[in-house]
């Protein structure tokens, strides 16, 4: 696999999975639903790096707007989620956002696991 098609549990695979198993395991239909709570928790979370000293106050701003950004997009176009080629809505807002932003969007990874996002996004969705 290239690592621009690295999925998140490829690490050790050597060739593509079967179809069938790709199918299987790519989320992003069913919880694009979580969007709009993910980027706010996204935006909570940058706001407590910035108070943490994790991010500086221009990184802070420039996470926040283009995550913001994100939110705007995703209302305004009928397109946002076709040919994302992302596994499920938490890869496909951090991509988006390093696209957007450059390597400060790297850093909102930080303190947070995909466990944390998945449990805080379904929280704030129900």
């Amino acid at each position: 696999m290239t690592k621009k098609n690295a999925k998140l549990w490829g690490g050790r695979f050597t060739e593509e999975p079967n179809e069938v198993f790709r199918e299987f395991n790519d989320s992003l239909r069913f919880d694009c639903r979580l969007f709009v709570a993910d980027v706010s928790a996204s935006i909570a979370h940058a706001n407590s790096l910035w108070k943490a000293g994790v991010l500086t106050g221009d990184e802070r701003i420039q996470i926040v707007d283009g995550l913001t950004a994100l939110l705007e997009e995703e209302a305004a176009t009928d397109n946002f989620w076709k040919n994302a080629d992302a596994e499920d809505v938490h890869s496909l807002i951090e991509a988006r956002l390093i696209e957007k932003i450059g390597d400060p969007g790297r850093k909102l990874h930080t303190g947070r696991s995909r466990n944390d996002q998945v449990a805080t996004a379904f929280r704030l969705w129900v």
